[in-house]
């Protein structure tokens, strides 16, 4: 992996080199996980460079002392800005909790990308109360709960459950209870017209966590939001139906 400096920290990501130059996509994870969530995506690396970020404290970033909430968005939005300004990239596709790290840099940061995906995200994403409250004192519970059918997948194969799992045990309790405050305290939804970025918002049919009308709601809200939905997938489309997700991205980046 490459790292980058900033902020006293380091920052690791992968990056992989296109046959053409002229997009340099940038992908964002979400909660408890990781830059391997998006490695379904490296199919794209035909058409594009393609650069996938740890946020701090994710994977193989250094971690960030930071409150849950604004400070943490700033934090993991100080990450992509230097991963962006490392790798020149232009588009940027954030997943959850990434795509609120995207819209936080988007809105407090002089960041204009040519081009912005959003997947299982919202304008304000509350989470289930006790959801938050396992997190701090049962962290299994959470995780069976979050692997539950329609909540992170539909109808997931063993192995990827398994490999979803364990990714967010090796994210930590302590990381993974930040990430879904971080979350639950984000709310964006009248600053959204403020954004004067192309924008996709994907959905997950089956998206139980973050529903089809979050999605909705940012298309309406956003000066140039388009919409599209993910069939037999939830929460997260780049993983359970690449191939649909992968085709949904190429072609909003091809027409744009």
């Amino acid at each position: 992996m490459d790292t980058v400096t900033h902020h006293g920290r380091e920052t690791a990501f992968v990056a992989t080199a296109g046959e053409r130059s002229e997009e340099t996509i940038c992908f964002v994870h979400g909660s408890g996980t990781s830059h391997t969530v998006w490695e379904s995506q490296n199919s794209l690396s035909d058409r594009y460079d393609l650069v996938s970020l740890d946020l701090s404290g994710h994977g193989a970033s250094d971690d960030v002392r930071a409150d849950a909430g604004y400070a943490t968005l700033s934090a993991y939005s100080d990450d992509l800005l230097a991963v962006v300004e490392e790798t020149d990239a232009t588009a940027v596709v954030g997943s959850s909790l990434g795509g609120a790290v995207t819209l936080h840099a988007l809105l407090e940061r002089s960041f204009e990308p040519d081009k912005v995906i959003l997947t299982g995200t919202g304008a304000r994403m509350g989470v289930l109360e006790d959801l938050l409250a396992w997190l701090e004192s049962d962290f299994e519970r959470a995780i069976e709960f979050l692997h539950e059918p329609d909540r992170l997948f539909h109808d997931p194969n063993p192995e990827l459950l398994e490999a979803s799992r364990d990714r967010m045990r090796a994210c930590g309790r302590r990381t993974v209870a930040r990430d879904f405050r971080t979350c639950h305290r984000f709310d964006v939804r009248s600053d959204l017209g403020e954004i004067d970025v192309p924008t996709l918002a994907v959905c997950g049919e089956y998206d139980q966590l973050t529903p089809p009308w979050y999605h909705e709601f940012l298309v309406d809200e956003l000066p140039d939001g388009e919409y599209a939905t993910i069939d037999d997938a939830a929460h997260l489309p780049m993983l359970e139906r690449p191939d649909a997700f992968n085709e949904t991205l190429d072609d909003f980046l091809e027409l744009r």
